[in-house]
């Protein structure tokens, strides 16, 4: 199964695409009603949006890094967590200077 490849790369693809979903879920549940756009309009006039929606999405990455240095499987766990950083980095310079 190509969930137990210990890969940096795979740990990567996976950092990248686990905050979208944790994104995505978090706008189903919370702002079912509003479009993308709309979503994304409210989050430029609201930037407390933006740490809700930064929390969930990194929560996502979080928990996914939570089961592969749990399983051991350190390569993909690293490939992770660097592009967690990554996220945070950017979200971080988004709220305080965009």
């Amino acid at each position: 199964m190509i969930f137990k490849k210990d890969n940096f790369w795979l740990g990567t693809i996976l950092g990248l695409l686990a905050p979208v979903i944790g994104f995505a879920v978090f706008k189903l549940i919370k702002y079912r009603r509003f479009s993308l756009m709309e979503m994304y309009q409210w989050m430029t006039l609201n930037h407390n949006l933006i740490t809700a929606w930064i929390s969930v999405s990194l929560f996502a990455n979080a928990l996914l890094f939570t089961l592969y240095v749990n399983a051991r499987i350190d390569k993909t766990a690293k490939g992770i967590f660097a592009v967690t950083v990554l996220y945070a980095v950017i979200a971080l310079l988004i709220k305080f200077f965009g």
